[in-house]
């Protein structure tokens, strides 16, 4: 076996062992493309108070500039779909949020993945991300055969759906690469453009973050959410996953095996009233390896009393 196909073969299989549910390889390149959207959309303000996307935009368009020398690009899908939901008539969770924080669970993964390469590769140099730097992940996943991007601007894959962390790896080995995704299966469907409460979804996919839910519940740290969107929040406590709830690829996800994915137990079964009496302590305590630590306690309290949730016992 030469030595391409080797290194790719133990990359895949590695991926297989970890628990990914898929992985695809592409050439380290400059996005040049890209780089012209990203421009348009920040120019569009369409980031809102993210003022993190602005930085490092030659980072974001380029691995090699993350990783010196990189000539491979490597995809990862780790599927979060639930194989358990909320009761209908509590504040809602984004279905990322259920159980631990995606980003530790993740990043002790690719940590390990680096560590297994080394040992059956030999040296080699290379990053692990998942949101955790200015990696244009959707991008890479497209360019390793992973899927397409829908008008949700979600990956959408076509035998699993949208519910996928996506992580990336960039290493300074040449390995084989896969096809890039050059369809588009989301075809005249407009189900996630019609069902956004916000009418954050444009018609070209491109999402105005500046108008999204998860924006306003997860990222934006005003004391106060703009009052004209009032209503509009459909209950979302914390993300929302309405466009992706409605899409009609998302009948084929199925519940992920990860164990560290788990719903917290409170996320299913709180009330409003059990939400609204809960102390920051409490909090601290139940959600310290939760994603909505993000938000923080103050945050949760500002959402809870801005979106419209009916009270139950």
């Amino acid at each position: 076996m030469a030595q391409v196909d080797q290194y790719t073969y133990i990359v895949k299989q590695t991926a297989q062992q970890l628990g990914f549910s898929y992985c695809g390889i592409a050439k380290a390149e400059k996005l040049d493309e890209d780089a012209r959207r990203l421009e348009a959309w920040l120019k569009q303000d369409m980031h809102g108070t993210m003022q993190y996307m602005e930085n490092h935009f030659e980072l974001r368009i380029d691995p090699r500039k993350l990783v010196p020398g990189a000539k491979s690009v490597i995809t990862l899908l780790q599927n979060y779909f639930p194989g358990e939901e909320q009761a209908t008539d509590a504040p809602q969770i984004a279905k990322y949020a259920f159980g631990k924080d995606y980003h530790e669970v993740i990043r002790l993964k690719l940590k390990t993945f680096l560590t297994t390469l080394n040992q059956q590769i030999g040296e080699i140099h290379g990053r692990g991300f998942v949101d955790s730097a200015p990696v244009l992940e959707r991008t890479w996943a497209v360019k390793t055969g992973a899927g397409w991007i829908g008008k949700n601007g979600n990956l959408i894959n076509k035998q699993h759906g949208s519910f996928y962390f996506i992580a990336t790896l960039i290493v300074d080995i040449e390995l084989l690469y896969d096809d890039p995704f050059a369809k588009d299966f989301c075809g005249t469907c407009r189900k996630c453009i019609d069902a956004c409460p916000t009418d954050a979804i444009l018609d070209n996919k491109v999402v105005d973050g500046s108008k999204c839910i998860s924006y306003f519940t997860i990222e934006l740290k005003d004391a106060l959410i703009p009052g004209e969107m009032k209503g509009k929040f459909d209950n979302w406590l914390f993300g929302c996953d309405t466009c992706q709830d409605v899409c009609p690829w998302n009948r084929f996800s199925s519940p992920n095996e990860e164990i560290s994915f788990t719903p917290i137990p409170e996320i299913l079964n709180l009330s409003t009233k059990e939400w609204e009496a809960m102390s920051e302590d409490a909090f601290k305590i139940i959600f310290k390896d939760s994603p909505l630590k993000r938000s923080k306690y103050e945050g949760i309290r500002r959402n809870l009393s801005f979106i419209d949730v009916p009270h139950r016992i």
